[in-house]
């Protein structure tokens, strides 16, 4: 490639890049799963399309999509909130492993005895769409209001899936007579168990050494961070494991590990995923081709049907007996079994195996993702609410608290925001009985900071900046929780929190022994002032219970 041609390239895929950002928008308003528009972008490149880009690498569009599963993988776990996937745990790896299996069969039936597919090929549409797709249901279901179980078990599951969905099309697509049942069951549990163990103990020691180990800039946290998510793949992959698996988990424990500088990794990883699946789709986009899918729509819509009406509502019951979930949980997990990009990639694997009538079934899924895409994703809400399965809206949010470490000074500075639903607004400062070694040093509200009083009344959408000392940074984060969740009566409720002090007895109570100290450090940081006269403390119409303005 000359430097000519790369500046060509680079220009195309500059404007790609805009065009598929200002989609999202477009996405977001009419409720259209963005998969959709990057695919018709593909589209629209490739053959039959305006440009005409002659694009047929089968090879190289699986690698590229491995690529970007992984970052897709890995920003999902970062964002998996342990505490919601724990309670669900179970019923995700029975979802997962069982209920892949049953779809399979059905799906395989329906293929074999409706369409009139050959076994083999059969057998490899009904693993390739069998697989909920990562990052259409981690993009759909944070905008949708669900109760954190349903949403838990819905992301654990799309994680979990790929794995032992993988592992099945690469048997299938074998040259060669295809191993009994049981040896593909032996298989995948010995290599879901590699995977796993990689990827808990890759994630566990990354954040072992991002947590005592201060980085000279903060924007090597989120590559160090991305990093070690990727190598837990590579891991697992070159020991025979499952390399899918060990990143999400991976990052599922980077991502519940209280590492600095969060809010900045989640935004790195965050645009990372947006780029991956921009590239993926429109790159398979650019793979199809538009006019041989029209001899396979009516195979791929019978094969959807049965796959979304039987298939999957039959997987998620049957697999969910043991759990005692509500029917109607149910009911909204089986249409919630979103397809994207992955059964797409997956059906590379057959093409570049060389396996007969392997382009009809790469045209087979492609239909079926996008037409069954666009019915299910833009009616998800409107289902959810039809079953009455809505999150609670008296709910308390959870606080986005970011730490950066002060490793000099044996300390931490914590970022603290108060969201909409936080029962932390009304609650004054000395009423979040911080233990002592920890005291709130900056309030930034409406754009204004100052340093607050001990009667400062916190409001929603103020940002807290928190100093802790290192051995009570654990106890002043689980009270700030504990408060965000149950209000200044959080002590006497049983909303403390591991380790967080609990009632007015508690060291630090009323939260003023630590103050002038950390008044004093807030000025050093570049926060800004407080004066006794015109500051937020007791006397006026201001902040707390008083206060006539507010000067940064």
């Amino acid at each position: 490639m000359t430097v000519d041609a790369l500046n060509e390239l680079l220009l195309a895929c500059s404007l790609v890049l805009l065009v598929a950002v200002a989609a999202v928008r477009i996405s977001s308003r009419s409720g259209l799963p963005s998969l959709l528009l990057y695919l018709g972008i593909g589209i629209a490149l490739g053959q039959d399309g305006i440009f005409d880009v002659q694009f047929d690498n089968a090879e190289l569009t699986q690698v590229i999509g491995y690529a970007a599963l992984v970052v897709i993988l890995a920003e999902g776990g970062l964002g998996a909130q342990w505490k919601e996937v724990r309670p669900v745990l179970p019923a995700a790896l029975v979802v997962s492993t069982l209920g892949v299996g049953i779809s399979v069969g059905v799906t395989a039936s329906a293929a074999h005895y409706l369409v009139g597919l050959e076994w083999r090929q059969a057998l490899i549409i009904g693993a390739v769409v069998s697989s909920t797709d990562a990052a259409a249901v981690f993009s759909v279901l944070r905008r949708v209001p669900l109760p954190p179980r349903v949403t838990g078990l819905l992301e654990a599951e799309s994680g979990f899936n790929d794995a032992p969905v993988v592992i099945l099309v690469v048997a299938f697509s074998t040259i060669g007579p295809v191993d009994h049942w049981y040896v593909l069951i032996g298989q995948i549990a010995l290599q879901l168990a590699i995977g796993a163990a990689i990827g808990v103990t890759v994630g566990w020691l990354g954040s072992l050494g991002l947590r005592h180990v201060a980085l000279p800039a903060s924007g090597l946290y989120p590559i160090a961070v991305m990093a070690i998510a990727v190598s837990a793949y590579a891991a697992g992959a070159l020991a025979d494991g499952s390399g899918f698996l060990a990143v999400y988990l991976a990052a599922m424990v980077l991502g519940n590990s209280k590492l600095p500088h969060w809010a900045a990794t989640r935004g790195f990883a965050d645009g990372l995923g947006w780029l991956a699946q921009i590239g993926m789709f429109v790159l398979l986009g650019l793979l199809v081709t538009p006019h041989d899918l029209v001899e396979d729509f009516w195979p791929a819509i019978i094969v959807g049907l049965v796959l979304t009406v039987v298939a999957r509502p039959l997987s998620v019951f049957l697999s969910l007996l043991p759990f005692r979930l509500p029917a109607r949980e149910k009911v909204l997990m089986s249409w919630a079994g979103l397809r994207g990009a992955v059964p797409i990639i997956l059906a590379t694997i057959p093409m570049v195996s060389g396996i007969q009538g392997s382009t009809r079934i790469f045209n087979i899924v492609f239909v079926l993702v996008i037409v069954y895409t666009l019915i299910q994703g833009p009616t998800l809400p409107w289902v959810g609410r039809k079953l009455n399965i809505a999150d609670d809206p008296s709910e308390a949010a959870d606080l986005g608290i970011e730490s950066a470490p002060l490793e000099r000074l044996r300390g931490h500075l914590l970022s603290v925001g108060v969201p909409a639903k936080s029962k932390m607004h009304g609650v004054e400062i000395g009423e979040l009985r911080l233990p002592a070694g920890a005291a709130v040093t900056l309030v930034v509200r409406d754009g204004q900071s100052f340093v607050p009083s001990p009667t400062t009344v916190l409001r929603r959408g103020d940002e807290l900046l928190v100093v802790a000392t290192d051995p009570v940074r654990d106890a002043a984060e689980a009270r700030l929780r504990a408060v965000g969740a149950g209000g200044k009566l959080a002590g006497w409720l049983g909303t403390a929190g591991p380790g967080a002090p609990g009632g007015a007895g508690a060291p630090g109570a009323g939260g003023r022994s630590g103050l002038p100290q950390a008044m004093k450090l807030a000025k050093k940081l570049g926060g800004g002032r407080h004066d006794d006269d015109h500051g937020p403390g007791r006397g006026g119409t201001g902040e707390g219970r008083g206060g006539t303005k507010t000067r940064s």
